[in-house]
C-alpha cells in the first residue's frame, strides 16, 4: 500500500506540472496540458487504481495550494477522477473459462463509451460554470470569447459591418464550442488511455493482454443513448445544450468504432495499407471525413457489418458484457 501511495504522489506531481504548464503561455504547453491525465492513468494501469486515486487527489491538492482552492474541485472533476475511473475499468475483470488467462476483461468498446460519457459530463460541468440558464450561459461565454478574441475594438473600428460580422462569429462560437469541447475531450481521454497502456505494456507491468481493437463492440444501450441525446439537442435551454454535448461525444465514439470497422472489413485485402493510410491521412488533414467514419460506426451498430464479414471468414466476435 505504501508503494501505491508513493507512486500516486509522484504521478500526481507530474500531472499537476503538466496541467500548470499552460500558465506559461508557450505553444508547447498546449499538448502538455492535454497530457495531464497520462501520469494518473499510468499509475492506475501499472500499479493499481488506488495509486491513481492518490495521484488525482495529490495533483488537485498541489494545484489548489499554488493557484486557488477552486482548482481542487476543477482538476478533480475535469481530469483526476475521470482518469482514475477509466484506469479502474481497464483492469476490471471477471473469471472466464473461455479465455487463455482465465479472465474476461472489461470490453474495450465499453471503455470508449465511458470515455465519451465522462467527457460529456466534464463539459456539462463546465457549462454550469458560466450560468444555470441558457441566456446567462450564452452571455457569459460570449463575453469571455469577446475578450479572448479582442473583438470589441474591431467592432468599434469596423462600424456596423464589423459589429455584424463579429456578432455572427460569436454566435457561431457560442453554439459550436460546447460540441467541439466534447469531441476534443473524448479524443483526449481515449488517446491518453491508449498511450498509458502502451507505456505500461512496454515496462512489462500491464496485466491485461493486448485487446483486439478492431473487434470492439459497444454496449447495447449506446445506440439508445445516442439517439436520445440527438433528439434532446432540439430542446430549448440548457437541457438541449447538455444533450447536444452528450450527442457530440457519442458521435466521436462512433467515429472510433468506424475505424474499428474499417480495420476489420479490410483484413485480407492487398490494398489494406493504402486504404488505411489514405483514410487516416484524410481525417488528419481535412477533418470532415471523420463524419464518414461516424456513419460507418453507426451502420455497423444497425446492420452488424463486421458480423457479416466475420461469419464469412470464420472466427466469432469476442464475448460482450451486458
Amino acid at each position: 500500500m505504501m508503494q501505491s501511495i508513493l507512486i500516486g504522489i509522484g504521478a500526481g506531481a507530474a500531472s499537476a506540472l503538466l496541467f500548470a504548464s499552460v500558465a506559461s503561455g508557450s505553444p508547447l504547453s498546449v499538448p502538455l496540458f492535454y497530457l495531464a491525465p497520462l501520469p494518473i492513468l499510468i499509475a492506475a494501469l501499472g500499479w493499481s487504481h488506488w495509486a491513481a486515486l492518490v495521484a488525482a487527489l495529490a495533483a488537485s491538492a498541489a494545484l489548489a495550494s499554488v493557484f486557488s482552492p477552486i482548482f481542487f474541485i476543477g482538476f478533480s472533476i475535469g481530469i483526476g477522477l475521470p482518469a482514475w475511473w477509466l484506469g479502474y475499468l481497464t483492469l476490471l475483470a471477471r473469471p472466464s473459462a473461455q479465455t487463455p488467462d482465465g479472465l474476461e476483461w472489461y470490453p474495450v468498446g465499453h471503455l470508449v463509451v465511458w470515455a465519451a460519457m465522462l467527457s460529456a459530463l466534464v463539459v456539462i460541468a463546465g457549462i454550469f460554470n458560466f450560468g444555470f440558464d441558457e441566456q446567462s450561459f450564452r452571455s457569459s461565454l460570449r463575453g469571455v470569447l469577446e475578450r479572448m478574441l479582442h473583438l470589441q475594438g474591431q467592432t468599434i473600428s469596423g462600424g456596423d459591418d464589423g459589429a455584424a460580422r463579429s456578432g455572427r462569429l460569436l454566435d457561431f462560437l457560442v453554439t459550436a464550442l460546447p460540441l467541439a469541447a466534447a469531441v476534443l475531450t473524448t479524443i483526449t481521454n481515449i488517446g491518453n488511455l491508449w498511450l498509458a497502456s502502451r507505456v505500461v505494456r512496454i515496462s512489462g507491468r500491464l496485466r491485461r493482454p493486448p485487446p483486439d481493437l478492431a473487434a470492439m463492440r459497444f454496449p447495447r444501450y449506446a445506440p439508445a443513448l445516442t439517439g436520445l441525446a440527438i433528439a434532446g439537442s432540439f430542446v430549448e435551454g440548457l437541457v438541449g445544450i447538455a444533450a447536444g454535448v452528450v450527442g457530440a461525444a457519442m458521435m466521436m465514439a462512433y467515429a472510433i468504432l468506424g475505424f474499428a470497422v474499417l480495420h476489420t472489413i479490410t483484413r485480407g485485402l492487398s490494398s489494406r495499407p493504402f486504404v488505411l493510410a489514405g483514410v487516416y491521412g484524410a481525417v488528419i488533414v481535412f477533418g470532415w471525413p471523420v463524419l464518414v467514419m461516424t456513419m460507418l460506426g453507426l451502420a455497423d451498430a444497425a446492420f452488424d457489418l463486421r458480423g457479416r464479414v466475420t461469419r464469412k471468414r470464420g472466427p466469432p466476435p469476442p464475448p460482450a458484457w451486458t
